[in-house]
């Protein structure tokens, strides 16, 4: 008799374990596609603001250079960084809103209709171009933690030395 109770248990133990195994192996499986779909969406989004960003960036550059009003097409951009906010870390949203208010300032700048200033200009695309450092960096943490920063912009608002010959010319007394 002691037999049957034996496989009954050794049995019931082999189901119970096999249940628990496809109940873990369920949870953790979930779980891990959940974080390779945020990170997917995260890099996603993130590359979407960054196109935007390059974009507005670009046409109020050369508008400011023109000196004419910007045609920077605004819904994409504020739709990438909506979006972003839906996802971003905590240190992304941040980085990403500093770049949206410098992009707010240089719109403005371009809107002012008195004399270009090349001071205001190379102050403004060297916030835009830190801003733009810190957002990637800021990213790149994000999305995974072992990747170092980088120390080089890549893309996005050209350096100063690029832009400086187009630039307004400093007017007398400044």
């Amino acid at each position: 008799m002691a037999a049957p109770w034996d496989a009954l248990v050794s049995t019931s133990a082999g189901a119970v374990a096999t249940i628990l195994g496809i109940v873990v192996g369920g949870f953790v499986g979930r779980r891990s596609q959940n974080q390779q779909w945020l990170r997917d969406t995260q890099t996603a989004a993130y590359g979407d603001f960054l196109r935007e960003f390059t974009a507005v960036e670009i046409e109020l550059r050369e508008a400011y250079l023109d000196d004419r009003p910007n045609n920077a097409n605004w819904p994409p951009f504020n739709a990438a960084l909506t979006s972003l906010s839906l996802v971003a870390t905590h240190d992304v949203a941040n980085a990403a809103g500093e770049l949206a208010d410098a992009i707010g300032r240089f719109a403005l700048l371009v809107a002012d209709r008195g004399p270009k200033n090349r001071d205001d200009l190379q102050r403004i695309m060297t916030d835009l171009a830190s801003g733009q450092l810190a957002f990637v960096n800021a990213a790149r943490r994000s999305l995974d933690g072992s990747q170092q920063p980088i120390d080089r912009q890549l893309g996005g608002p050209p350096p100063w030395r690029e832009i400086e010959p187009y630039a307004p010319a400093p007017r007398s007394g400044d």
